[in-house]
C-alpha cells in the first residue's frame, strides 16, 4: 500500500530549538557562518586534490568522498533550520520530511561505513606497505566506496519507508529542529513497536560493527607503528592516523549519545545533535587540512596558481 494511503497529515511543524526564544538572530549568523565554512572547507579540499596529481591516492580518494558526505549531511537540516531562526518558517511538507529522514540516514550510515573504508585503508599502508598499491587498487577503491553508497541506500529506504508506513492522524508539531525518525514517530496514531525496534537495531549496530573494526585496525596499526625503526616513517603514520582518529570520534561520539541513549533528555540531545550535524561537517576539513602537508601544499598550490592567473590578466 502506498504512504500516503497511511498517511492523513500532510504538512509537519518543525518546533525547532528549544529555550532560544530571542536569541534566534544570533543563532542565525553563527550557524550561517558555521555552515558557510562547512561548504568552502569542503569545495576546498575538493578542489585541492583535484588538481594536485599527487594526492591521486586511494586515501585522498576517500577524502574527496567524506568531503561530498560533509557537505550533503550538513546540508540535510542546516538551510531549514537556517529558515526557522531567520523568517519563523516551521512547516515542512511531507516529502520534505521524509527526504530530510531518507539523507540524514543514508549520508550517516555511508559516513560510517567509509570511516571503515579509510581505517581499512590506513592498515593496508602502514601494516602491508610492499603489497599496498595490489591491495588498494582503483577497481579495489571504486568497490569499496560504491558498496558504502549501495548498502547505505537500502538501510535509509528500509528506515523511511518503515517510518512513513504508520498512520499520522493527530498532531503535526514534531518537537525537534529537523524531520529525524524518533520524533517523527512519536506522532504516530499506530503501533510504533516494529520501527522502534529496527531503527534501535539498526542504527546502533551498524556504527558499533563500524566503530569496533576501525578499533581492531588501529591496534594492529599502532603495533606495526611502534616497530617501525625509521623516526620519519613514525611520525608521518601518527599524523595521518590522529587525523582520522579525531574525525572519528567527532562523528562516532554523537551518534552512540543520541542513538544508544533514548532516555537523554531533550536539553541534551539537541545540542548534540546540532553538534554532529553543523560542526563536526565544519571541523572535518579543518582537522585533515592542519596536520597534513601534502593537503596544506596543494592548497598552497591552488590558491598561488589562482593568484598568477588573476596577475596574468
Amino acid at each position: 500500500m502506498e504512504i500516503r494511503n497511511h498517511t492523513l497529515v500532510k504538512e509537519f511543524i518543525l518546533l525547532g530549538i528549544p529555550r532560544t526564544q530571542g536569541q534566534e538572530v544570533v543563532l542565525f549568523v553563527v550557524f550561517f557562518i558555521f555552515y558557510v565554512c562547512t561548504l568552502l572547507g569542503n569545495l576546498l579540499i575538493l578542489l585541492a586534490v583535484a588538481s594536485d596529481s599527487r594526492l591521486h591516492t586511494p586515501m585522498y580518494f576517500f577524502l574527496c568522498n567524506l568531503s561530498v558526505l560533509d557537505i550533503g549531511f550538513s546540508s540535510v537540516s542546516t538551510p531549514k533550520m537556517l529558515a526557522n531562526l531567520l523568517v519563523k518558517s516551521r512547516v515542512i511538507s511531507l516529502g520534505g520530511c521524509v527526504s530530510q529522514v531518507f539523507f540524514y540516514h543514508f549520508l550517516g550510515c555511508t559516513e560510517s561505513l567509509l570511516y571503515t573504508v579509510m581505517a581499512y585503508d590506513r592498515f593496508a599502508a602502514i601494516c602491508h606497505p610492499l603489497r599496498y598499491a595490489i591491495i588498494m587498487n582503483r577497481r579495489a577503491c571504486a568497490l569499496l566506496v560504491a558498496g558504502t553508497w549501495a548498502l547505505s541506500s537500502f538501510h535509509a529506504i528500509s528506515l523511511t519507508t518503515l517510518t512513513f508506513q504508520l498512520p499520522y492522524c493527530g498532531s503535526n508539531e514534531i518537537d525537534y529542529f529537523f524531520c529525524d525518525i524518533f520524533p517523527v514517530v512519536r506522532l504516530a496514531c499506530g503501533n510504533t513497536l516494529i520501527i522502534e525496534t529496527v531503527s534501535f537495531t539498526n542504527i546502533g549496530l551498524v556504527p558499533m560493527i563500524c566503530f569496533l573494526l576501525i578499533v581492531f585496525s588501529y591496534l594492529r596499526i599502532i603495533i606495526a607503528v611502534v616497530k617501525m625503526h625509521s623516526a620519519e616513517g613514525r611520525r608521518k603514520a601518527a599524523s595521518t592516523c590522529v587525523c582520522h582518529l579525531s574525525v572519528v570520534t567527532l562523528f562516532f561520539g554523537p551518534c552512540a549519545l543520541v542513538y544508544t541513549q533514548p532516555s537523554l533528555s531533550e536539553v541534551l540531545v539537541t545540542p548534540v545533535q546540532i553538534f554532529a550535524s553543523v560542526i563536526t561537517p565544519m571541523l572535518n576539513p579543518t582537522i585533515y587540512t592542519l596536520r597534513n602537508k601534502d593537503v596544506k601544499g596543494a592548497l598552497k598550490k591552488l590558491v598561488g596558481g589562482q593568484i598568477v592567473s588573476e596577475g596574468g590578466h
